[in-house]
């Protein structure tokens, strides 16, 4: 990860998405749409700051959401606790969302995470590379400089 990267997500929540996904992608417009803070950063979990950020042993997959990127309070929520997570995080109706889903059992979250997972590609789609941000959204971005479809 670069130091310019490192500036850009210091103390800040990182969703990292599978990049190649076109129901990821999706997710990631949602969330863009509706930030209207513009706290949310992004990066493909292609990448090599998603390894950093999220630990290469652990396998990445799914969509990790780590809070306080780079902080000593540092905290990483993976595939369903992520979802939960974020859209707690984006307000408004959302968070009601998010407290919802919190309260729906662990197991059963992510089963219908898995479930979802499985059929993506099939359902959605697959793009050959990761879609490049428009201009006015790469700030929020990372990780594009080194990520592998």
């Amino acid at each position: 990860m670069t130091e310019a990267e490192r500036a850009r997500i210091a103390g800040q929540p990182v969703v990292l998405y599978d990049g190649v996904c076109a129901l990821c992608n999706g997710v990631v417009r949602f969330c863009l749409k509706r930030d209207a803070v513009g706290m949310f950063r992004f990066a493909p979990l292609q990448s090599a700051v998603a390894r950093e950020l999220a630990g290469s042993n652990e396998g990445v997959d799914g969509v990790v959401l780590v809070m306080d990127a780079l902080g000593p309070a540092q905290r990483v929520w993976r595939r369903s606790d992520a979802v939960a997570e974020a859209l707690v995080l984006l307000g408004g109706g959302w968070t009601v969302l998010g407290q919802a889903l919190r309260w729906v059992p662990r197991g059963l979250r992510e089963w219908g995470y898995g479930l979802v997972a499985r059929v993506r590609y099939r359902v959605f789609g697959r793009y050959a590379v990761c879609p490049v941000p428009s201009a006015a959204e790469r700030q929020r971005f990372v990780g594009f400089e080194d990520a592998k479809s």
